[in-house]
């Protein structure tokens, strides 16, 4: 009978378009069931899509955090060498003004002891450093090396209490001497009249006498200050043109001109140099 039934069916459906509206009647019904059959799969595919999205997502966005803090660190350490760049460009620069030989030396440590003003760079005997000699950086005179190693120096700043440095005024020569305050932003002036010809602002150089420092490096300016007229000198302080707190590399200087002292009596030819600061370092 069901094989009569189908064989009766497909006759019709062949033969006319009665059973068109039957089929659309029972679509109806029939269609759900289908997806009812099928939403469970569906359901699980699309889960297992979003599992693996989210999975992939997840692994994407710890491998870029990862990579954006690496990219950070390069990015403060180029920031690190550019300004390093920057600082030794400045130096090359002024080394080419100087037109002495010249050596780069790298900051190693400083000194913290009260009133003291020594600072230790990584560069010695090997390199034929020896005491005395002139140290600057981008901006002006920092100090003189003070003891030589073979491996380090110890600079002496200028604004230790116990260096002094033989200035003059730029604007019209006057001479005095510049002696550490033990503030690495002050310089004092001691020895100038109260009628001096100085004015705050005014540019100091090295004036060349004692032979340590060339003349004509610049060395600090004048602050403001106020004559009085009572006393026979003026209380002047300067501030330092080199940048004492914040260098990471100075330049020692090595000049043809041999030491001048400014003792009334000659050393003879075989007698050393004391070691420590230099010629000009008493008035």
């Amino acid at each position: 009978m069901a094989i009569i039934a189908s064989v009766a069916l497909l006759i019709t459906e062949h033969t006319s378009h009665k059973l068109d509206s039957l089929r659309a009647a029972l679509s109806i019904v029939v269609d759900p069931l289908k997806y009812l059959i099928d939403l469970p799969t569906v359901l699980i595919e699309q889960a297992d899509d979003a599992v693996s999205t989210y999975s992939t997502l997840k692994k994407e966005n710890t491998q870029l955090r990862e990579e954006q803090f690496i990219d950070k660190t390069r990015l403060l350490k180029f920031d690190s060498l550019e300004k390093e760049n920057i600082r030794l460009r400045a130096l090359l620069e002024n080394s080419f003004k100087l037109g002495e030989q010249l050596l780069i030396a790298e900051l190693l440590s400083i000194n913290t002891a009260p009133y003291e003003n020594i600072v230790v760079v990584n560069k010695g005997t090997r390199f034929g450093v020896h005491p005395q000699q002139p140290v600057l950086d981008a901006n002006g005179v920092v100090g003189q090396v003070f003891r030589a190693l073979p491996f380090t120096s110890e600079i002496m700043l200028i604004t230790d209490p116990n260096h002094a440095i033989p200035v003059q005024v730029n604007r019209n020569g006057l001479l005095t001497i510049a002696i550490g305050s033990g503030q690495l932003n002050r310089l004092n002036l001691p020895f100038l009249p109260n009628n001096a010809d100085i004015r705050p602002g005014d540019l100091l150089i090295t004036s060349g006498l004692g032979g340590t420092f060339p003349s004509g490096y610049p060395v600090a300016v004048v602050d403001d200050f106020t004559p009085i007229t009572n006393k026979p000198f003026v209380n002047i302080t300067a501030t330092p043109k080199a940048m004492l707190d914040r260098n990471r590399e100075l330049l020692i200087v090595w000049s043809d001109s041999s030491s001048v002292s400014l003792t009334t009596q000659p050393s003879a030819p075989n007698e050393k140099t004391p070691e420590g600061v230099g010629a000009g370092t008493t008035p």
